[in-house]
């Protein structure tokens, strides 16, 4: 199901009303919650490199980019920002921005190369997370870690099929208290997984991501319901062996876009946006808050499963035991959110092959007047955010909130340093986050998406989500700062946005900075073609002297013998 732009429909006049200024609550110890909280994350596999270095073992996404067709120019994330050399590089760049906080994931196989603890612990990896983390706290900079950004061993996969599999729950447990009873006595901030919507959807449903799996509507449904299952039981491991010591939290960090009624006076496409709401967020949220599935994911999916003549529904029930078990797992909800769809009723026609797509009878539309100046199904609407907020506060009793990733990505066809878009989708997402704190919305941290340049899953790295642009094709790897973070660090030292004379001067200074970074980068650019030169042509040109010496030498001998 495509998006569409309908230049000529009557959009709906949405006013998101004036920029507000005004400051976030000042942070007065480095513990949470005290205060707003100011970060920027990334993940393992996106970022860290070194695939097969220092005893890890493989990862879905690692058999995944390795086989051909699955990621755009075939690219991998094999040495991807060679985070797993640069850790103290990218601090410094930490320390530059000034954040409190720093989102990071745990490659599974790296510490636990096959998976299973049983087999075989990589003490070299586990060292590798132990000095970040110290690295990080010596800083004075907050780790918080997600145990799963979707590198589930490779091991796992093929033995037992990944998440289609029970099995993962125990093997993802034992994982897990490894993690709290090497890193716990430092780590207060733990993640269980990182948007499950899309390992299950894009992973088991469409293919379109490790492990590729074309499942369909049961494989994403059954992905996600032993997902959440899991999720309960690292939980509920935390809580029994490990808080009162660590006195941490454990929370699931889910990503999701905001629905808006084409028209909201049409009950239908009100009903239609809710929709789009419950099968995002909800579909995970609503276990953890409520105790089960949404009423509406229920129905619809239980009815276009009857319709397919199947006895049960593709979307699995939870027993009276599991419900009680997993509602309440949650000491906070991480939120990513990046966009905003328009919503409204779309019948599809029965079909013999299920979708996840299809179940939810809806469709998607963007307004194009919305900026989207990257890949064209990011489009900035800030206000959609503080509606996402509000639902959430009224939906599950006001949680904890971090914002885990919020950004704007470009594609790249050149280095683009001065990001004058991200600025201002910054400046307008963190605003409606401003707004919806002053709405009673308890929301306690921000965390943009992301810090570096990376390699952005089956997009590869055509898609750049960076604050700090890198040039892939220098082996250096350099991190050179867009515009952004000069503005992004203006936003955390004035906690908010005091007056509008003060954040206009901010974009005048952060543009200029980024025309002398332009230059800098132009001038390395320029030093590696020439090593290029240097290392490849030079020598070249040197052997074909060398061989052509040769030749005439023995056609002159040979005319003179």
């Amino acid at each position: 199901m495509g998006l569409s732009v309908a230049e000529d429909f009557p959009w709906t006049k949405n006013n998101p009303g004036s920029f507000y200024y005004g400051t976030f609550p000042a942070v007065t110890a480095l513990v949470f919650p005290s205060g707003f909280l100011w970060g920027v994350g990334s993940s393992a596999y996106q970022t860290e490199g070194a695939w097969d270095r220092d005893g890890k073992g493989p990862s879905i996404w690692d058999a995944f980019t390795h086989s051909p067709g699955t990621v755009v120019a075939s690219e991998t994330g094999d040495s991807a920002c060679d985070g797993y050399y640069r850790v103290k590089d990218d601090i410094q760049l930490l320390k530059e921005l000034k954040v409190n906080h720093y989102l990071l994931s745990i490659s599974w196989p790296r510490i636990m190369p096959t998976g299973i603890k049983a087999e075989q612990l990589n003490e070299k990896g586990i060292q590798f997370y132990n000095d970040t983390i110290n690295s990080l706290l010596e800083n004075n900079i907050t780790p918080i870690v997600s145990l799963y950004h979707w590198d589930l061993p490779q091991v796992l996969q093929e033995k037992y099929g990944g998440w289609q599999n029970i099995s993962m729950i125990n093997y993802f447990n034992d994982y897990a208290n490894l993690c709290f009873e090497k890193f716990g006595d430092r780590v207060k901030h733990w993640i269980t997984f990182s948007n499950p919507w899309a390992v299950a959807e894009k992973g088991y449903g469409t293919g379109e991501h490790a492990p590729g799996l074309k499942l369909g509507g049961c494989g994403a449904y059954k992905a996600a319901h032993h997902i959440i299952k899991t999720h309960a039981k690292v939980w509920h491991s935390y809580n029994s062996t490990w808080r009162r010591k660590q006195r941490g939290m454990v929370g699931i960090s889910l990503t999701s876009g905001w629905g808006e009624p084409v028209d909201p006076h049409s009950q239908t496409d009100r009903d239609a946006a809710e929709r789009y709401i419950q099968f995002h967020l909800g579909w995970f949220a609503n276990p953890i808050y409520r105790g089960d599935y949404p009423e509406v994911m229920k129905n619809y999916v239980g009815r276009k499963s009857a319709q397919q003549g199947l006895g049960t529904s593709r979307l699995p029930t939870f027993s009276v035991q599991e419900k009680t078990y997993i509602k309440g797992t949650s000491d906070f909800l991480g939120i990513g959110h990046f966009t905003t769809r328009y919503v409204l009723q779309k019948n599809f026609p029965f079909l013999q092959v299920s979708s996840y797509h299809t179940d939810h009878d809806l469709a998607e539309l963007v307004d194009p007047n919305w900026p989207a100046p990257g890949p064209k199904w990011l489009y900035s609407v800030p206000w959609g955010f503080r509606r996402l907020l509000n639902f959430i506060k009224t939906q599950y009793g006001n949680p904890l909130i971090y914002v885990t990733e919020n950004g704007m990505s470009e594609t790249v066809q050149y280095p683009q340093l001065c990001d004058e878009w991200r600025i201002q989708y910054l400046k307008g997402y963190i605003n409606e986050i401003l707004k919806a704190l002053n709405d009673g919305v308890n929301v306690k941290g921000y965390t943009a998406w992301s810090l570096l340049d990376k390699f952005e899953w089956n997009k590869g790295f055509s898609e750049r989500f960076g604050l700090y642009h890198i040039d892939f094709k220098n082996k250096n790897k350099p991190r050179y700062p867009k515009a952004s973070v000069d503005y992004y660090k203006k936003i955390i030292s004035a906690n908010g946005f005091p007056n509008p004379r003060e954040v206009e001067n901010w974009h005048q200074k952060a543009m200029d900075t980024c025309s002398a970074t332009h230059q800098h980068l132009a001038a390395d650019s320029l030093i590696t073609h020439m090593e290029m030169v240097t290392e490849i042509v030079l020598p070249t040109v040197f052997t074909l002297c060398i061989l052509i010496s040769i030749v005439l030498l023995i056609f002159y001998l040979r005319n003179h013998s």
